[in-house]
């Protein structure tokens, strides 16, 4: 009777190939590691023993950035062989954790009227999202995010949403706001304002000058780019 082949372990796991990564993380962060190693050391969360490398490389070919993966949607990231539903959690928890991360960070900042804080924040937060989205954030005195400062104002389609500035400022003296901060989104990836969007930026600082409460800018975002309307000197 032949005896039973032993069974064999892992390549990836015998190597040490994932340890050496996480040590290597450890010891030299994260700039240490090239696109498709983020990638990979990513995806070694999701996909246990399976070397998950040659996914990577996949992926960032065929999405170009990092940024690009966490940002693709469900249907183009399970459009690639290799990705699983646990990949795809892993991207999108992390997409959505990014804007929570940077949010946490503004409440504990104080934040200048040319601060780029916000500007990263709503890019992570509504900067890829398929539908227009306006939102506020709220300031107290000391020119510091209130906490649950962010609000939703309203959901368009894809390229167009209402806003309606009295019901912004009613909601700003509501919170007691001492200055209040305005961000959409382009779906279309262009970040410049149409003359409706000034139009509705004049209309609300019309609005808040009245109530005296100070505007801090109006930010059109996208995944990739932002454009002040502060900045620009439109406000």
């Amino acid at each position: 009777m032949a005896e039973p082949k032993p069974k064999q372990s892992n390549p990836v796991d015998s190597g040490g190939h994932r340890k050496r990564l996480r040590e290597r993380f450890f010891r030299a962060g994260i700039d240490a590691f090239s696109p498709h190693e983020l990638v990979e050391l990513l995806l070694t969360l999701a996909i246990p023993r399976k070397d998950v490398k040659p996914l990577a490389k996949v992926l960032i070919a065929r999405f170009g950035s990092l940024r690009a993966i966490v940002d693709a949607s469900r249907t183009d990231l399970l459009a690639v062989k290799g990705v699983t539903e646990a990949s795809v959690f892993a991207l999108e928890f992390l997409r959505s954790l990014i804007p929570l991360y940077l949010q946490s960070q503004i409440e504990v900042e104080s934040l200048k009227a040319d601060s780029d804080g916000l500007s990263d924040y709503w890019r992570a937060r509504i900067g890829h999202t398929s539908n227009e989205v306006f939102e506020i954030a709220l300031f107290d005195p000391g020119m510091r995010l209130m906490r649950n400062g962010v609000v939703t104002h309203s959901h368009g389609a894809a390229d167009q949403t209402v806003v309606f500035p009295k019901e912004v400022i009613r909601m700003a003296l509501n919170r007691n706001a001492y200055a209040i901060a305005f961000a959409h989104n382009h779906p279309s990836g262009d970040p410049a304002p149409s003359d409706a969007d000034k139009l509705l930026t004049r209309q609300l600082v019309l609005a808040a000058t009245a109530a005296q409460i100070k505007v801090v800018d109006h930010l059109v975002v996208t995944a990739t780019h932002v454009f002040s309307f502060r900045k620009e000197g439109l406000l």
